[in-house]
């Protein structure tokens, strides 16, 4: 669902990524991660978030526009700013100014469990990304 998205945005070259080498080519976007390990059943603990938070503040220190997926993300990008977490309330689709100048926009994790459950659905992801472009042409 992201590298569909993706590219039905104008963010990516393809719509799918099979591998490293599959010259997949992201177009004013990047994608990173909490953590930077696999942690089990790919759920992260706040230990693991912790010890990462530093590599994702540096990853983030010129981002204009930051996607979070999921409430992991949206805190983990929270405490990578030093911002507080009561002032950041996760909501799908909800925009947050934060306090350098950049703009978080939170959507729900693209996981299986969300699709199948259809508490996320491609239209609403879409939203999203549509609303990030809109945003970037902006800027």
């Amino acid at each position: 669902m992201l590298y569909e998205t993706l590219h039905r945005q104008g963010f990516a070259s393809q719509p799918q990524s099979a591998s490293a080498d599959d010259n997949l080519q992201l177009f004013n976007c990047r994608i990173t991660n909490a953590v930077k390990c696999l942690p089990p059943q790919n759920k992260p603990v706040g230990a693991e978030v912790n010890q990462c938070n530093g590599f994702l503040a540096a990853e983030l220190r010129h981002a204009s526009l930051i996607i979070a997926l999921g409430g992991i993300a949206h805190r983990a990008v929270i405490k990578a700013k030093g911002l507080k977490q009561t002032r950041y309330k996760f909501a799908h689709a909800a925009e947050h100014e934060l306090e350098e100048g950049s703009l978080l926009l939170d959507s729900y994790h693209c996981s299986r469990y969300n699709t199948q459950t259809r508490r996320l659905t491609q239209a609403m992801f879409e939203k999203i990304f549509a609303r990030a472009s809109e945003i970037l042409s902006r800027l």
